[in-house]
């Protein structure tokens, strides 16, 4: 009987390592599934460019699995049971075994962070969410009429999409509010490049503000300010679904999997756990962040964990590691920021257009790897042993 392994989520992480594992492990002895509730690809870090009306791509998952062997499964995880080993899904076609499960369900936009923002601000973490709030900036923009829009949320996200706005919109008036000081994960260099873009681009920031409430035409923030919204953005946080915990899974206060070294969940060890739904531990001692780069280390390292003990090899110890943030102001400016060991920027940072071009090539190259996710791996498929968790562990040195 093959070995089943069935990948939860077919984001950055997902898609990636199924198409790796795939390549390296024989057909004869495997079977993989990938479980996704859309049947397309979502570049994620690309939504803030989709929601100021640029053209991104979202390419069949069926196209990037053709000639993988790899099975997909459209449908909306619902349950995990891990003593019987089957994941319940949306789809209402039974239930679906597994030997080895990968958990890359990743995470949302968390929109519990105040009253009304479930009902009235738009979620830039998800595809639809982004799509319905295409719409509504196209609609304010179209007769140049006009419109205000409240971006709530000064992290990456945020500072992407109200600087994509007010560059492809300049029609709207663009806010965005900054819990902490603008950029505050920034150099003092960085921060400035940022505020002089913003500046640039006409974007009204709100530091050291938190938001009380969403409505459907304002914001309420806690000092008493009231601000005008015809469309809000929301994109203060993320968080994760509670199937994992539900599961019974060990589990951190937001939810993320508790892994190993190895990717390997420390209380079911035939489920592994990448990209945002890992609580991983970097190579500097500190959880690896949220992020795509997060993505791609935490996805290498349980490929060769899971190749390795169903197929009888050393585990090697990949990089994990966090070494910088790129961001995008718009489709002509952005920010490098490299950090150090601790997570701290480092006072030398990259701005301007050369950053901006450095962004596009990092989303060009997110969306090849996982469309050619076999690319520079070794051609054999490796044949399973008998005996696949009698495997040892290196480090590289």
């Amino acid at each position: 009987m093959k070995h089943r392994i069935v990948v939860l989520g077919a984001g950055y992480a997902g898609a990636y390592a199924a198409g790796i594992l795939a390549r390296r492990l024989s057909p004869s002895d495997t079977e993989i599934t990938v479980v996704n509730a859309v049947p397309d690809f979502v570049q994620r870090m690309r939504l803030p460019q989709l929601v100021a009306g640029q053209e991104v791509e979202a390419p069949k998952l069926a196209d990037i699995f053709a000639g993988t062997g790899i099975r997909l499964r459209l449908a909306r995880v619902t349950a995990i049971d891990p003593e019987r080993q089957v994941i319940t899904m949306s789809d209402g076609a039974g239930g679906l075994g597994y030997d080895t499960l990968v958990h890359a369900l990743g995470s949302h936009g968390d929109v519990g962070g105040a009253p009304g923002v479930a009902e009235h601000a738009f979620d830039v973490a998800a595809r639809p969410s982004a799509l319905r709030l295409r719409e509504r900036l196209a609609s304010l923009d179209r007769w140049g009429e006009g419109g205000n829009v409240v971006v709530v949320g000064d992290g990456l996200t945020g500072i992407e999409t109200a600087t994509e706005i007010a560059e492809s919109r300049p029609g709207l008036s663009v806010a965005l509010i900054a819990r902490r000081q603008l950029g505050a994960r920034l150099s003092a260099g960085a921060r400035g490049h940022l505020r002089r873009a913003c500046d640039r681009l006409g974007v009204t920031v709100l530091e050291h503000t938190s938001v009380q409430a969403v409505e459907a035409t304002r914001v309420l923030c806690a000092d008493g300010t009231t601000l005008a919204s015809d469309a809000t953005a929301w994109t203060a946080g993320f968080a994760l679904d509670p199937i994992a915990a539900a599961a019974g899974l060990e589990v951190t206060g937001n939810g993320q999997i508790i892994v190993d070294r190895t990717m390997r969940s420390v209380s079911h060890p035939n489920v592994y756990a990448i990209g945002d739904s890992a609580h991983a531990i970097g190579d500097n001692g500190r959880p690896m962040p949220m992020s795509c780069a997060s993505a791609g280390y935490t996805s290498r390292q349980a490929i060769e964990a899971i190749v390795g003990r169903l197929t009888g090899r050393t585990i090697p110890h990949t990089k994990l590691i966090y070494t910088y943030n790129q961001i995008s102001l718009g489709r002509r400016d952005g920010i490098r920021q490299t950090v150090d060991d601790q997570g701290q920027a480092k006072p030398a940072y990259e701005g301007g257009r050369n950053a901006a071009r450095v962004k596009a090539g990092i989303l060009t190259m997110a969306l090849w790897a996982t469309s050619h996710p076999t690319f520079g791996m070794p051609k054999r498929k490796h044949r399973l042993t008998p005996a696949p968790d009698t495997t040892t562990e290196r480090t590289p040195a």
